[in-house]
């Protein structure tokens, strides 16, 4: 079917786990299981088909590198679970800093001091031919995220945003209602991970409240010791992450729940191993207490990038199909902030119902 020319907009972890992964799973078959891969075979398009054409980033060491090297500069410590990524010929580009890069991360990122014209995205993108601009920038990224996505949008390509700013989700922004006028597809936001915290805690809290019990509080602790963690404890750039995260559990249940849910702490040496507590308190029959503690232990990078990959074939076939907009199937299913907070297994059906063309979106 083609290949599916992506751009990258931030290439810290999330976006190395990414680039390995399509090279991991290039041989992948549609007739088996993989693990770490809900769609072997997205709608006739295979992970091996996407084909990297461009990135912009702020850190000045990744900057004039092949991709395939800048995903190993310091400070990305995503596991090397695929290191042999051939070259790609695409040299990183430098992207406009604006509030992609926190005072306090400003040295350990090593941010470049360059004052880049938010254009040459614009620019850069047409000259590429880009089908599709993931936007992996910083929590706390308000104003960068949307300098890439109305540059996606001005060059007619479809934007994913994988982080907390509510851009795809909200009806009233001027963006989603641009690539819905000009039938560019777009999807998000806020990334989930393939079997991260907020899917597990969601899971939980709908088996709580399907199975009669009430839920009275729950709270979730994450700490880790990547730059997002690092680039999170200033609490200014938590706000939509926050709410994005706690949303994604507090819809699952009809009645006000009092929960607290976020970033808890920054532990260095953890690198990109994510720890996660959840706790949740409930009452049972006879008004009597059934409580939950669990801990769960993940490479938080790598878990999402299986994910990313479902979605950017998502639009891709969005665009063959001449659908522009948001897309609620996918965005259901993949992201902690879509518009339609829907139950994960019917999102689930959803998106095979894309796949399959029985769902216009």
């Amino acid at each position: 079917m083609g290949d599916i020319r992506v751009a990258i907009a931030g290439l810290g972890n999330c976006a190395s786990a990414l680039v390995q992964g399509v090279y991991y799973y290039r041989d992948a078959r549609a007739d088996e299981e993989v693990p770490g891969l809900m769609h072997v075979d997205f709608g006739g398009y295979f992970p091996k088909d996407l084909k990297f054409v461009a990135a912009f980033e702020a850190n000045r060491k990744k900057v004039g590198l092949d991709i395939a090297d800048a995903i190993w500069v310091e400070p990305n410590c995503c596991v090397q679970f695929f290191p042999n990524v051939p070259k790609t010929g695409v040299t990183v580009l430098p992207g406009p800093i604006s509030d992609g890069v926190a005072p306090h991360m400003r040295e350990s990122f090593f941010a470049h001091d360059q004052d880049i014209d938010p254009s040459s995205i614009l620019e850069e993108l047409k000259r590429v031919k880009a089908d599709v601009l993931v936007n992996y920038l910083p929590v706390g990224s308000a104003d960068g995220a949307r300098i890439y996505a109305q540059a996606a949008l001005d060059a007619g390509v479809a934007f994913i945003n994988a982080i907390p700013e509510f851009i795809v989700s909200d009806p009233e922004s001027p963006l989603a209602q641009g690539f819905k006028a000009k039938g560019i597809p777009c999807a998000g936001d806020d990334i989930k991970s393939q079997l991260g915290a907020t899917i597990l805690h969601r899971v939980l809290a709908q088996l709580f409240d399907k199975r009669g019990l009430i839920l009275e509080n729950t709270y979730q602790l994450n700490i880790g010791g990547n730059t997002d963690f690092e680039n999170m404890q200033v609490e200014d750039r938590l706000a939509s992450k926050r709410i994005s995260k706690t949303e994604a559990v507090t819809s699952c249940v009809e009645y006000e729940l009092p929960t607290k849910i976020g970033p808890s702490d920054y532990v260095p040496f953890l690198e990109d191993n994510k720890v996660c507590y959840i706790s949740i308190r409930s009452r049972a029959f006879g008004d009597l207490p059934i409580d939950l503690d669990l801990k769960l232990s993940v490479q938080d990078s790598p878990n999402s990038a299986g994910v990313i990959i479902d979605v950017i074939r998502a639009v891709k076939i969005a665009q063959d199909r001449g659908i522009g907009g948001e897309l609620s199937s996918i965005s259901s299913y993949s992201f902690k902030h879509p518009r339609f907070q829907i139950d994960d297994f019917d999102a689930q059906k959803h998106v095979n119902e894309f796949i399959e063309g029985k769902r216009e979106r």
